[in-house]
């Protein structure tokens, strides 16, 4: 038996349906080991190198054993992790974790999960690129390093709750530093005079009395007045028509950073969303032919194609629109110019013959949505380019001079397959020398806006054009900002919160290369090297904890404390001794006893510090334990009784709500099943537990499940906006409909 270990459960279940019964085939479900979770995880050796300390967490610990087990029974051990400096990395742990030579195991990469990758693969293994395995875990530690102590510190000085993070605060400073430009953008007021010539011809003012005029050069009314005067009193003539054929260019194939920039602007998804879809079709989904990946791998910043693919696609779009698209060369486009990471190929189909007409069958929603626009955009990419006729009329006075511009296409090219949104706008025809009568004119006053704000989309291509982060850090760095409030999104419009300028200004102030954009960008650069053998991982992390570590120790002094703690003058009516501070949190302001904390009085207040006075739910019920009244309090789990005594008195206990009680008896032993609740939500439990311990997230029906040796019954539930049936043991999943076949 051959054992091929993968990252994914769905890649791994659709590379088994390629390979016969001499292989199986495991996933590690992501990194099985990783720096610690609740410390620090590096040490400094006697030689000033920087030491991980690695451990296999508790959760992945059952996954570890399951590949032991199976390595031990296994002839040959691939190791088929992603192709990119993480994929290496991962596959150089499991090897590590199953106390086996990174060096010793073949290791096989693959762009895409279709069954002639796959045996093409096993083919040509090679071994673990240690370069590769050294950048990561240079990044993994520096992003370790920035995280672990600059967060306590940002925690301390300003509040509770706060990250920052070496990719994180840059790309914050970036959107800070867009709203700072906006707060101080001053309007200026200009004016246009748009005129339209009869025969509906729109034209705009280019000179006036012989000076050129720019868009900004009708700066007030007056002077609007004046000009609109002259152009009323002109007389025209066409001085010059002018044809030209101007050409719009194929675009590229997708990678990662153009594919969640166009999905963003076409489909309305988020770039986490985008490689979600996106990780579901390269993994594997259905096909006519059965499971398959039909997308290349998703995370890359290449713009290689197989030449295969190139040929095949070609040989499509002859058949399809004729030899007049197709170019009498294949188009082959360059790497990204700045720092692009491994050899990957962009983003494609893998089967050129599951067309978006033939997918619409069996992809869902999304999947067919972005399968279509990746599928359209690499036939785009090998056809010819978009032709347009450009044309211009001047139109000439004595004091005044106009243009008219207009263009209509002459062949559609690579937009027969995308479409265009591009209106032609024609002119009529007509003859130089020809005299122009005015129609209408109309001076209009404008003032100058503020830049726009970053949108998702705009973020990542900013990022992607300084060199900051990797395909696979665009949208988890966004995910952060956003989750740690230090940004809110509205209307595709990323808005900084206060706490976001707070933090940057420190941060600008204290630790200027964190938020040094071409810091960020240079450091890319380095653990590129580091990846091609050209630079020294451990002197790229000395070089820098040293430096940030004495920064560190000096702000814990130096950087004075941005909490709020101001007096109010009230004695705390609890303890009677301290005075009340009022204080900022991570959920807004609220009072406190300065006695903390000995004393844990609070109030909570409104954002001008008025008290908000909390209406309590009493209860007919008196304390067990002191005799008090008890109160009707919301947890997590919902409402509960507790001690009006407390923190003196802590009892609490369960309010007497009616139990929802299934008319499906238990499918384990027949006893009565009922909802519960739990920290991890609500379940349906059996009321005979501990002798029977089945358990259900959602209500079991009678119907027995299909799957060969599983004993399970279905339940109803919603996946994916999809009304399923699923098997409260083997999980399988059934569309409705279909539970009786």
């Amino acid at each position: 038996m051959n054992l091929i270990i993968v990252e994914s459960p769905a890649k791994a279940k659709t590379i088994k349906n390629f390979l016969g019964k001499e292989y199986e085939v495991i996933a590690s479900k992501g990194h099985i080991r990783d720096l610690p979770k609740s410390r620090f995880g590096i040490t400094v050796d006697e030689d000033n190198q920087l030491v991980p300390a690695y451990s296999v967490a508790k959760e992945n610990a059952a996954t570890v054993k399951e590949i032991k087990d199976l390595a031990k029974k296994a002839d040959v051990i691939y190791i088929a992790t992603d192709e990119d400096r993480e994929g290496e990395a991962i596959g150089w742990h499991i090897a590590h974790a199953i106390k086996r030579d990174p060096e010793e195991l073949p290791r096989i990469v693959f762009h895409e999960i279709t069954k002639t990758a796959i045996n093409h693969a096993l083919e040509s293994a090679r071994k673990i690129d240690m370069n590769m395995v050294n950048a990561q875990q240079a990044r993994r530690m520096l992003d370790r390093v920035v995280g672990y102590k600059l967060s306590p510190l940002l925690a301390s000085k300003i509040q509770k709750g706060l990250s920052g993070g070496r990719v994180q605060s840059s790309t914050l400073k970036l959107v800070v530093d867009r709203e700072r430009e906006i707060k101080a953008f001053i309007p200026v007021e200009y004016w246009s005079i748009d005129t339209l010539f009869k025969t509906d011809i729109e034209a705009t003012l280019i000179a006036h009395k012989g000076d050129k005029l720019s868009k900004l050069s009708i700066e007030n009314k007056n002077d609007a007045e004046a000009i609109t005067k002259s152009v009323s009193a002109d007389t025209f003539v066409i001085s010059k028509i002018e044809t030209k054929q101007r050409k719009t260019s194929t675009p590229p194939p997708f990678m990662t950073s153009t594919l969640q920039q166009t999905a963003s602007s076409k489909l309305g998804f988020t770039p986490k969303k985008t490689m979600m879809v996106a990780q579901a079709l390269y993994e594997g989904v259905k096909t006519p032919d059965g499971t398959s990946g039909v997308i290349t791998y998703m995370r890359t910043d290449s713009l290689n194609m197989a030449a295969e693919a190139v040929g095949a696609v070609r040989g499509i779009i002859e058949s399809r629109y004729g030899k007049k698209y197709l170019p009498e060369e294949p188009k082959f486009y360059g790497k990204k110019a700045k720092g692009a990471q491994e050899a990957h190929e962009a983003i494609r189909p893998t089967m050129l013959h599951f067309s978006p007409e033939v997918a619409q069958s069996f992809l869902k929603a999304d999947e067919i949505k972005l399968y279509r626009l990746i599928y359209e955009r690499f036939m785009a990419c090998q056809m010819n380019d978009a032709m347009f006729e450009q044309q211009s009329i001047i139109f000439e006075g004595e004091e005044n001079e106009y243009r008219a511009s207009g263009r209509k296409l002459i062949f559609d090219g690579f937009y027969a397959v995308t479409g265009t949104e591009d209106k032609d706008k024609l002119l009529p025809t007509l003859k130089e020398g020809e005299k122009a009568e005015i129609q209408t004119i109309n001076p209009e006053q404008h003032f100058t806006e503020p830049p726009a704000r970053y949108s998702e989309a705009s973020l990542i291509k900013k990022l992607e054009s300084e060199g900051v982060g990797r395909p696979s850090t665009y949208a988890p760095t966004i995910a952060t900002l956003s989750g740690r409030t230090y940004v809110t999104i509205e209307k595709k419009q990323i808005i900084p919160t206060e706490i976001a300028f707070t933090v940057t200004e420190m941060l600008e102030k204290n630790f200027a290369n964190i938020v040094d954009i071409s810091f960020t960008a240079n450091m890319e650069e380095k653990l590129d090297e580091i990846s091609e053998g050209e630079n020294d991982w451990q002197k790229l992390l000395s070089d820098f904890y040293f430096p940030f570590m004495d920064q560190v120790a000096e702000g814990k002094e130096k950087i004075i404390s941005l909490k709020l703690a101001k007096p109010l003058g009230r004695t705390c009516p609890k303890c009677g001794e301290h005075e009340l501070l009022l204080r900022s949190g991570r959920f807004g302001n609220f009072v406190a006893c300065s006695g903390f904390p000995k004393c844990k009085y609070t109030e909570q207040v409104d954002e001008e510090g008025n008290k908000i006075e909390v209406k309590v739910e009493t209860s007919d019920e008196a304390c067990d334990k002191c005799g008090k009244e008890m109160i009707v309090k919301n947890g997590r789990n919902g409402k509960f009784l507790a001690c009006s005594g407390y923190p003196d008195c802590k009892n609490t206990k369960s309010m007497d709500i009616e139990t929802k009680v299934s008319e499906v008896p238990c499918p384990d032993c027949g006893g009565e099943i009922s909802l519960k609740n739990s920290r991890r939500g609500a379940f349906w439990g059996c009321g005979n537990y501990p002798d029977c311990k089945f358990i259900s997230k959602f209500e079991p029906t009678t119907i027995k499940c299909k799957e060969k040796d599983c004993k399970g019954v279905l339940a109803q539930r919603v996946y994916r906006n999809k009304d399923i049936y699923e098997c409260v043991k083997c999980k399988t999943r059934t569309p409705r409909g279909e539970e009786a076949k």
